[in-house]
């Protein structure tokens, strides 16, 4: 291995800038891409939330990183800070990311962003002041390992980016999945063009429609109009336990957190703690076919409510049995036909910002009005033969989206438990090894 300062092995390191926000005609454009830190942490990044003009550019030393830039995160909240990407588009940044470009004749730009990756900590460990920030002076600085020979680093860092290939592979399936899902939800159950007798879309070929007052609309003629407390049957309540096994504190459980809803869909992380419950809590344990929403927490941009269907498949994604956490409460179909056109219609809330209506503060915690949206909110309910032929429909596409997410875990387990030694020289790999590994994976 080689020992070289990251700023030896590069052709420019620079911060970036945020054009004066009063100026309109530096945004409001779709031109130029321009990247915050709460981006950066996946591997690529391809665009950006904002955009800043070409005005802009030309009237503020704010500069364009090329393709391959690698950026990390020099200020933020909680742990943005030290986490990094690659810029896969032209783009610019705000000032609290360092943008490198990696000289190709020094090194592979792709093992550089491995190796900064294995460093998270280290990287982070170099911030200072109140704020804990880093500065460009602290990664130019950073001591860098790379191996003497050039095609080393490039087989390492395509066996890692094999692993990221199919990760990212794996997730478009999903989003797909969970996209197909979705149209038929709004097919059935939103414009009512679930198939007739005939096969045929309902409301499109003429079937009945009547005047529900309840819901101030027409639907179906046989579907009914009921409150959201009666598609369930019983709710359990949190628990988060101890940290470790104390007294009677001995049954070892998974604690799902808000925060880890959207990893169980699929959207984000999901790093569910393990905590111990009391042993005579059992009942809290989440069963097959349960549902936990969250309760408390939330931002002022995302409100609380976000869901997530208990089935087979992700509870056989954990090691340990499942409960939630105090922010969250879990709740039991009176009838399992209905699972899934409830699980839709629930996210057709959530993304379509109801809940922000129905939410409380307290200590400046936003929680869910849950008793009394369940009590009042009212909505169609089809009749039960339609809701069962949807959960048919629906259930393969949830088990293939559940098989990949375990295999997505899986993946990222292999990849983070090969890239330490890989970076450090603890592990190398032979090239019949890194061929048959990579193939392992494809």
């Amino acid at each position: 291995m080689n020992r070289k300062l990251l700023k030896d092995i590069c052709k420019n390191i620079s911060s970036g800038l945020t054009p004066l926000r009063s100026n309109e005609r530096y945004w409001n454009s779709q031109d130029i891409p321009w990247v915050k830190t709460e981006q950066l942490g996946v591997k690529h990044i391809y665009d950006s939330n904002e955009k800043i003009s070409q005005y802009a550019l030309e009237d503020t030393s704010i500069k364009i990183n090329p393709v391959n830039t690698i950026s990390i995160a020099m200020y933020g909240e909680g742990k943005t800070r030290g986490r990094v990407s690659i810029l896969k588009k032209e783009m610019a940044s705000n000032q609290a990311c360092c943008n490198i470009v990696i000289n190709d004749k020094e090194a592979n730009y792709e093992y550089v962003y491995y190796f900064l990756k294995s460093q998270y900590k280290q990287i982070r460990a170099l911030s200072s002041g109140v704020r804990k920030n880093l500065n460009s002076d602290n990664i130019k600085n950073l001591e860098i390992f790379l191996p003497s020979k050039r095609s080393y680093q490039n087989d390492v860092a395509e066996i890692l980016s094999e692993i990221d290939r199919k990760i990212e592979i794996n997730k478009k399936i999903n989003s797909e999945l969970e996209a197909t899902a979705k149209l038929i939800y709004d097919y059935w159950f939103v414009q009512f063009d679930f198939p007739d007798e005939n096969g045929k879309p309902y409301k499109s070929s003429g079937g009945k429609m009547v005047y529900n007052e309840k819901l101030n609309r027409e639907v179906p003629d046989d579907w009914v109009a009921c409150a959201i407390s009666e598609w369930f049957t019983s709710e359990k309540s949190g628990d988060w336990g101890k940290e470790s096994a104390q007294d009677n504190y001995t049954l070892e459980v998974a604690c799902i957190r808000g925060a880890d809803i959207g990893g169980l869909n699929g959207e984000g992380e999901e790093k569910a703690p393990i905590r111990y419950i009391h042993k005579n809590n059992k009942d809290k344990i989440l069963s097959n076919f349960d549902m936990v929403i969250e309760i408390s927490g939330g931002s002022p941009t995302q409100s609380t409510g976000r869901i997530a269907a208990i089935t087979p498949e992700l509870i056989n994604r954990f090691r340990h049995p499942l409960i939630c956490s105090n922010f969250c409460k879990v709740i039991s179909m009176k009838d399992s036909n209905y699972f899934y056109n409830f699980f839709y219609q629930w996210k057709s809330f959530y993304k379509s910002g109801l809940f922000f209506k129905w939410e409380g503060k307290t200590s400046g915690i936003k929680n869910l009005l849950f008793e009394n949206f369940i009590d009042i909110y009212k909505t169609t309910k089809p009749p039960k033969e339609i809701a069962r032929n949807f959960n048919k429909l629906i259930l393969p596409l949830e088990v293939k989206r559940q098989t990949l997410l375990d295999e997505i875990t899986e993946l990222k387990s292999l990849r983070d438990w090969l890239l330490p030694m890989l970076m450090n020289g603890q592990v190398t790999v032979s090239e019949e090894r890194m061929k048959s590994l990579s193939k392992s994976n494809k």
